[in-house]
Order: structure tokens, then sequence, then C-alpha cells
């Protein structure tokens, strides 16, 4: 289910403290960086990644492709960080989203 814009603004606060997680190389978005973002979300439900700088157009296209592919919400992007959260209810402390 999408996060509704109420629900993205209080998770934009959640996340302004984190450091990125996840930091893609020269080689892009690979199934092994794509792994690791998955075990970060399955961890912390939301997280931070830091794409490489360059092209503007290649960088969204990134940070899309890496909501698409771990099924996650994009929370905000700013520069060359992208923050993103996925809720795992298998999570005793698991983050609690406002209605």
């Amino acid at each position: 289910m999408p996060i509704t814009d109420h629900q993205r603004r209080w998770l934009k606060k959640q996340a302004h403290h984190l450091k990125p997680i996840v930091q893609l190389g020269a080689a892009g978005l690979s199934d092994a960086v794509l792994a690791e973002i998955e075990l970060a979300l399955d961890h912390h439900e939301l997280v931070k990644v830091k794409v490489p700088g360059g092209d503007h157009d290649e960088r969204d296209g990134i940070v899309t492709a890496i909501a698409e592919r771990a099924n996650a919400d994009l929370v905000q992007r700013i520069g060359n960080t992208a923050c993103y959260f996925r809720a795992n209810p298998e999570r005793r402390d698991r983050i609690l989203l406002p209605l």
C-alpha cells in the first residue's frame, strides 16, 4: 500500500538524522548492491541510499529503479541521496506510521 502525503512528511522528519547506509559505486545498481538495500530495508525499514553523481537523468533512473526493484516507497530525494521506506511486519520494533 503506498504511503500518504502525511505519512511521507512524517517519514522525512524521521529520516533527517539518518546517515546513508548503502552507497552505490561506479558500477551503479548491481544485484549485489540491490541485495544490500533489501537487507537494510528488512532490518531498518527506513534507509538512505547515496547514488553516484553525474548525469541528472541517470540518477533519476537509478533512484526510481531502486524503489521499483526493492518494492519500497521513495520518501524523498535530495541531490545524490534518496530515502526509502518499506514496512516489515515481522519486526518487533517496527515503524508505526501515523494515519
